[in-house]
């Protein structure tokens, strides 16, 4: 054999090398969501259909998953979930991949009132996946419902080390800021101050801060009040319908969870799929019916059962929606300010 032969020999070993390579990339997706946010089945019901393996990781927080993509430079997973100001904040840094919308034709089935919105103008970088609310959860077996009709009723010394908050700088800022009617999204130093000056006169209350399952300590009897996510009070209620939701008088958080690609995600294709795949107006129904939080999929909202589509915690009135505000990314000065302060008020504890 020649030399020139050998060589040919081992470039084209080495093409198939790299293909090999490349179409095992190809069959495989990397997903990095919120725990329980995904039906049971569906992940392999994707890779059934498609033949791409997935491969499912979790977060607790938008804080852990930002560091972490930051930290990776925008690798190592193919599809993020996270909430709508880390949208603007992530896509502002350089880390978000901008979607290909002609490979995401279910994209036809959302919600106009959810797209477009400040956060993500053309829905160049996210497509919401599902929208829920922060609000007040209660233990009617052991409060009266009635006796709680806001955030600020938290703040009374009767509930000393027995409340549960999110663990979540920017949402229980939010609480802070509504108790004195300013903007879930203030950049104002000394508004921010006052919310932390607020929140330092609640933390004798706060027994733990939880946002991995907030449900859960409710369900245990560990507490019988404080914030958690309205999906978490839905799950909760299959087994302890006592435990209640209230929208608070100040104005409930509102949120969207939106599908993202980091911007150097390896296999951008199967992304697209999954993401296109997760709006099937099918996997939209199983998605509120498991995860109990609201779906921005307008044909899966027509083929809910009528208890699921009228229930108030899951889809509240216009009325609750209109009092209440979302979150909006506040930029780094402000968000360095937030972040000190709650650091501060944990550390006080």
């Amino acid at each position: 054999m020649t030399l020139n032969s050998l060589f040919r020999n081992a470039t084209a070993a080495a093409a198939l090398l790299v293909a090999a390579a490349t179409q095992a990339a190809n069959d495989k997706v990397v997903i990095y969501n919120w725990s329980e946010y995904v039906p049971e089945g569906v992940l392999e019901e994707f890779t059934e259909e498609t033949g791409i393996e997935v491969e499912y990781n979790t977060y607790e927080s938008n804080e852990v998953m930002y560091s972490k993509i930051k930290i990776q430079n925008a690798k190592g997973y193919d599809v993020i979930v996270p909430s709508s100001y880390y949208i603007s904040k992530m896509a502002r840094e350089g880390l978000l991949a901008k979607l290909d919308h002609s490979k995401l034709p279910n994209m036809d089935h959302l919600y106009g009132t959810l797209l477009d919105k400040p956060y993500d103008p053309g829905n160049q970088y996210s497509l919401p996946y599902t929208w829920g609310s922060t609000g007040i959860g209660i233990n009617t077996d052991d409060i009266d419902k009635n006796s709680i009709t806001g955030w600020k009723d938290l703040w009374d010394s009767k509930w000393e080390n027995s409340l549960l908050l999110t663990d979540d700088v920017r949402e229980v800022f939010q609480m802070a800021l509504a108790v004195q009617g300013h903007s879930a999204n203030t950049r104002d130093p000394q508004e921010i101050k006052q919310a932390f000056e607020l929140l330092k006169k609640l933390m004798p209350n706060v027994l733990t801060f939880n946002s991995d399952a907030p449900r859960e300590p409710y369900m245990a009897g560990d507490v019988s009040l404080g914030m958690i996510w309205n999906g978490e009070v839905i799950m909760a209620q299959e087994e302890m319908p006592e435990i209640q939701y209230i929208y608070p008088k100040e104005g409930v958080i509102l949120w969207v969870d939106s599908f993202a690609i980091p911007a150097n995600a390896e296999n951008k294709d199967a992304a697209h799929k999954f993401i296109n795949f997760m709006m099937r107006p099918d996997i939209a129904v199983r998605t509120v019916e498991y995860t109990g939080y609201a779906t921005a999929n307008k044909t899966a909202i027509r083929q809910l059962d009528p208890e699921t589509r009228g229930n108030p915690t899951i889809f509240p009135t216009w009325e609750v929606i209109n009092r209440g505000e979302f979150q909006e990314d506040v930029g780094d000065e402000a968000t360095a300010l937030f972040n000190q302060y709650w650091e501060e008020l944990k550390a006080g504890m």
